[in-house]
């Protein structure tokens, strides 16, 4: 997929940021229960206000005319989602996508990855928090770390260029695995990255001030084993990154806590229900799907509640992590 040439980018906000990327939840729902992203009896949205693949589609490809490049799938877990082959097909043959990538918990990889590569998906996320089983399962309520593994040794050998591994660390739980993480990257020449968690949604299972750490400790620990130098490579995502010595790998740090990266946002949102979510920390949306539903085919004026939507993207968010600022949880914003 190539991207057409000398094309001026249409998406642009009110702060002179480009946005050239786009996060598309494809699911609510998940067969995981990660403490840090829902509550454990969760309620999950009607089927019926989900969007059908064909509006998933429909709604990209506006997208992509607008000056998408990238569409990164996520969930709740979006290999769940009922043809989600299919879906990643149709994504990856829109003209003027650069490509097509996911974040996903990995279960469902052993049978899935070498059909999505097939497919057309370039890249894939997955997010692995212990090397612990009984952690694991701790941290997941219900997961089964061996199933995790099999799906990362899946990507592998489907031949996927890069496969990064995602791991949100919570003081007290985790923040004790970050050389092992990082040492089983590095060992399976994949790239990490460490995330601080973000209050999104009540949750009953811990209290998020306590668990609060920052990346620049994880990084004072990381530097005790592993020689880092700073990389400017980016993925178009918030990681920022260190590059590990005699490796091709990198170690990534996603601090929207303690170190707000706001200035290089280059995305948006679309919820499952097809709502777009112009910012992570804030609750502002506007209904894509209700003009998808009653004006099917309408490019035009899809294309219209969008850069009019733009111009209320803020310039940052203010997360606190001794208050709940934002309802909804990660599984319904898309990761």
């Amino acid at each position: 997929m190539k991207s057409p040439p000398n094309k001026t980018p249409s998406l642009v906000d009110p702060f002179g940021r480009t946005v050239d990327y786009l996060r598309l939840s494809v699911t609510d729902r998940c067969n995981l229960r990660c403490t840090y992203c829902m509550a454990e009896d969760m309620t999950f949205l009607p089927k019926q206000q989900i969007l059908s693949l064909e509006e998933l589609r429909d709604a990209a490809a506006v997208f992509v005319e607008l000056g998408i490049r990238k569409i990164r799938l996520t969930g709740g877990e979006p290999l769940i989602r009922c043809d989600i082959v299919k879906l990643v097909s149709s994504l990856a043959a829109l003209p003027g996508l650069d490509e097509v990538t996911m974040t996903t918990n990995g279960v469902l990889l052993p049978a899935l990855a070498q059909p999505l590569k097939d497919a057309g998906l370039s890249r894939l996320n997955i997010s692995i928090d212990s090397l612990n089983a009984d952690r694991f399962r701790q941290l997941t309520r219900v997961g089964d770390l061996h199933e995790v593994i099999a799906g990362i040794k899946a990507a592998g050998a489907a031949g996927f260029k890069k496969v990064k591994l995602n791991a949100v660390i919570l003081a007290g739980f985790n923040d004790d695995e970050i050389i092992d993480l990082a040492r089983f990257a590095v060992d399976h020449g994949m790239d990490i990255s460490f995330i601080e968690e973000m209050p999104l949604g009540e949750i009953n299972s811990h209290k998020r001030v306590n668990t609060q750490i920052s990346s620049s400790s994880l990084r004072d620990k990381l530097d005790s084993k592993f020689t880092l130098f700073d990389s400017t490579e980016t993925t178009g995502g918030p990681s920022r990154y260190l590059q590990v010595a005699n490796s091709e790998c990198k170690i990534g740090f996603i601090s929207p806590m303690s170190n707000n990266f706001c200035e290089s946002c280059n995305r948006v949102r679309m919820t499952a229900e097809g709502r777009l979510l112009l910012c992570l920390g804030n609750e502002h949306s506007i209904d894509l799907r209700e003009v998808l539903r009653s004006h099917p085919g309408d490019s035009g004026l899809l294309k219209s509640k969008i850069l009019e939507a733009l111009k209320d993207k803020p310039e940052r968010h203010y997360f606190d992590p001794e208050q709940v600022n934002i309802v909804r949880f990660m599984n319904m914003t898309g990761g």
